[in-house]
């Protein structure tokens, strides 16, 4: 066994294709979740996305909703909410209701959005999006942390609005923001959020680097009066990737690529028809194996791929994309079950985000 420390969580986008029918796929989602906890996987994220051709989940909080009635021990949330597109109040009273019906095993990540073709039907201009998101999380927190909701901004006013619903966390849910941009990486560690890297940074050394400059951050505004996300000790700072293991490395391989290719032509639907290549930067299937995109191939194959990455990176979490492109549920089910049973014993157990069991006691 390793000496790393490594929680691990599923990022599920969820990558399908815009032809696959959608009742089967959020069935096939919450089933896979079901089997996840079973195997007693730490946790499970859900991408937001709109009008995309790979994303059909355009509601994270209704499919967590369902998501928590179906497990029973593994912490579900957001990656991310689209902090522009929400009014914050209604999104406030809906996290603390979430975090109740999971039995207080939610996790919130947040962000601004990529892409202006989401935005846009929402009538949000991307270069709104910073200042909505920043006016946003004020609220939210505000609102989990005192009850209360008092505001006057640029883009939400609220004024003497009670919250009358309390999230079972104290204060809050742990939080956390993605990214694959370092400019934000100060900022995310002088809160003390959680966070997961993509594939867009360079190298794994830029990538310690940066994981460097985070830790830095939070030492340096280690008790901080007014710090976000003050109450989780040990945040989670690491990589998501796809993954795709299978008993050997040829036939590995072989399926992942056909299901990166349907995966590719469907995560760039939207862009391309807008007539922007943009999201065609992840190249054709060598491009992103060479960029460190995937981790593919037989159970100790993607066990030293993923050791050298952490080896390398200083990150204590790793979150798999398992489900991407054109696998069956079948594939799907056997590379999770591949990896949880034969790469993570491999690595020791890492420390929940969460607050203490005392934070959420009280309505047990």
């Amino acid at each position: 066994m390793s000496d790393l420390y490594l929680r691990s969580g599923i990022f599920l986008a969820p990558f399908h294709y815009h032809d696959e029918n959608p009742t089967l796929s959020i069935e096939r989602d919450l089933e896979l979740l079901e089997h996840l906890d079973r195997l007693n996987y730490h946790e499970a994220w859900i991408g937001e996305h709109h009008s995309g051709g790979f994303e059909i989940i355009a509601c994270p909080e209704m499919f967590l909703a369902a998501a928590a009635q179906r497990t029973r021990r593994m912490r579900l949330g957001p990656l991310v909410y689209l902090l522009p597109l929400y009014n914050p109040l209604r999104l406030l009273e809906e996290g603390c209701m979430l975090d109740h019906l999971s039995h207080g095993r939610l996790e919130v990540g947040i962000g601004r959005g990529a892409s202006p073709y989401e935005l846009a039907p929402f009538h949000v201009a991307i270069d709104d999006a910073r200042d909505m998101f920043n006016e946003a999380l004020a609220i939210l927190v505000q609102g989990l942390t005192t009850g209360e909701v008092h505001f006057d901004g640029k883009h939400f006013a609220f004024d003497d609005v009670r919250a009358v619903l309390r999230p079972r966390q104290q204060p809050y849910p742990p939080l956390w923001y993605p990214t694959n941009y370092s400019r934000s990486v100060a900022w995310i560690g002088e809160h003390n959020f959680s966070t997961v890297f993509g594939s867009l940074f360079p190298s794994l050394e830029a990538t310690r680097e940066q994981f460097q400059l985070y830790n830095a951050q939070r030492a340096a505004h280690a008790g901080q009066p007014g710090r976000l996300n003050g109450h989780v000790a040990d945040p989670c700072y690491g990589l998501v990737r796809h993954v795709y293991v299978a008993e050997t490395d040829a036939q590995a391989l072989a399926e992942a690529r056909v299901a990166y290719e349907a995966f590719q032509d469907s995560f760039a639907y939207l862009w391309l028809l807008h007539g922007d290549e943009r999201l065609t930067q992840r190249g054709d299937w060598d491009s992103f194996r060479a960029q460190g995109g995937i981790y593919v191939g037989a159970p100790a194959t993607v066990r030293a791929q993923l050791q050298h990455a952490l080896d390398v990176t200083g990150g204590n979490y790793f979150a798999g994309a398992f489900a991407f492109g054109s696998l069956t549920s079948e594939q799907t089910l056997r590379s999770l079950r591949l990896f949880v049973e034969q790469v993570m014993p491999a690595f020791r157990p890492g420390p929940p985000s969460a607050p203490s069991p005392a934070a959420g006691a009280r309505d047990r």
